[in-house]
């Protein structure tokens, strides 16, 4: 099993670079993420609607889609304590660093598409084997 994080599952419904890789994690892993992906997710969807970069029926559809994927939701508040402690200690949001507590407490990795947070994660000798770029 891996963790993903929304920029992640972004990558399935919006037509970007490492889509492709981000759909074949669909695949080849069985996945789970904090149930704060969905919120997440949808929030991105609706700036790239109120933007005109896409449609509203596009917004709608495209998280029709994310929740459809197999995907195992986590509790976020068994999480948070740990997620505090990793934001604090890495100087990353709370929200970014909820995908790598959960990495952490499910024995697994997370996968990310957001590059400039795998790289301060893996900076960090705690975080190094638990964090992989999409």
């Amino acid at each position: 099993m891996m963790i993903v994080d929304a920029s992640v599952a972004l990558k399935w419904v919006l037509d970007e670079d490492e889509s492709e890789a981000a759909i074949a994690l669909l695949t080849r892993h069985e996945l789970a993420a904090p149930d704060l992906l969905w919120i997440e997710c949808a929030n991105v969807l609706w700036v790239k609607a109120r933007r005109g970069q896409i449609t509203a029926q596009d917004a709608r559809a495209a998280l029709a889609a994310i929740d459809a994927a197999p995907i195992r939701s986590l509790q976020t508040r068994p999480l948070a304590l740990v997620a505090q402690a990793i934001a604090l200690d890495l100087g990353q949001t709370a929200y970014d660093c909820l995908y790598l507590a959960a990495a952490l407490s499910e024995r697994t990795q997370l996968v990310t598409a957001d590059t400039a947070f795998a790289q301060v994660a893996r900076a960090h000798p705690v975080y190094l084997g638990a964090i992989l770029a999409l």
